[in-house]
């Protein structure tokens, strides 16, 4: 028995023990020899040796299904995303934790150079069809998505598919419900950022008023349409703080968050309550 609980004090110094009652069931089903049920009896010593292994074997298990986070920044034009996006990779690096930063739109792509050149005002895309695309630009980055956060690798999303709802919604005509639609599957952030800033204040930052959408009475409509797509992942920010300070909040989000949902499988985003289904891990 002595033998016995200094294996179990061994046990602590892994990150992701395996709970006392777990151990104890493994040990009831046969992984200990004991002299009667339990651990009444006087344990063989090299049944013992065998039970840690698979105590050791089952942690080693655990820590390759760790998945990464994915941590998405959203809010108005100019409100601080990419600064904070960036900050963030740079502390979480320096940790060294495996991070991954996604933009959206990206406009590395063919799809991202036709949003790319609409936004600039470079040439005029129907409204149904440019949503479509801002979706499409999504999807065919989530197949690498999937594979990082399987992997182990947290992602930072600057701009995810509430973006996409938030500012087609905030045209004439287009229902919140519709706009999610072509999104419907897309991997579910585990912690949105959601940054707040007066849109006067945000009008004042920057090169506002650059693009299609930087205008003001625009981006409080955008705004009016992220309240009405928060969920519990959300988590709202005041951005009219230092750069410093803003980070420091954020970075203890995304620390917990990423502890928390390690063990967790990846939902899917926008799936109904009674069919949701998870992603493949």
């Amino acid at each position: 028995m002595t033998l016995l609980r200094r294996y179990f004090g061994i046990m602590v110094l892994f990150q992701n023990r395996v709970p006392m009652a777990a151990a104890y069931k493994l040990a009831v089903q046969g992984h200990l020899t004991t002299g009667r049920t339990g651990f009444g009896g006087t344990c063989q010593h090299r049944s013992v040796r065998s039970f840690l292994t698979d105590i050791v074997n089952n942690q080693a298990r655990l820590c390759a299904m760790k998945r990464g986070a994915l941590i998405v920044f959203e809010g108005g034009d100019h409100s601080g995303k990419t600064t904070q996006c960036t900050k963030l990779i740079h502390a979480f690096e320096s940790a060294g934790e495996k991070v991954k930063l996604f933009k959206f739109p990206d406009r590395t792509s063919t799809i991202g150079q036709m949003i790319n050149n609409y936004l600039g005002s470079k040439c005029e895309i129907e409204d149904h069809s440019v949503h479509l695309l801002f979706s499409a630009n999504r999807w065919e980055k989530q197949p690498r998505m999937m594979e990082l956060l399987e992997s182990g690798t947290t992602l930072i999303v600057d701009r995810y598919a509430f973006s996409g709802v938030a500012f087609t919604a905030a045209k004439p005509g287009f229902a919140i419900e519709w706009c999610k639609q072509p999104d419907i599957g897309l991997p579910r952030p585990d912690l949105v950022c959601f940054l707040t800033l007066d849109t006067e204040a945000a009008a004042k930052r920057g090169t506002f008023g650059g693009e299609r959408y930087e205008r003001t009475d625009f981006q409080k409509k955008v705004m009016n349409n992220f309240e009405k797509l928060k969920d519990s992942t959300w988590k709202e920010i005041d951005a009219d703080k230092s750069i410093d300070d803003l980070h420091k909040e954020i970075l203890d989000l995304a620390t917990t968050t990423m502890a928390s949902v390690a063990q967790n499988p990846i939902e899917k985003l926008w799936m109904p309550d009674d069919t949701e289904t998870k992603c493949k891990m």
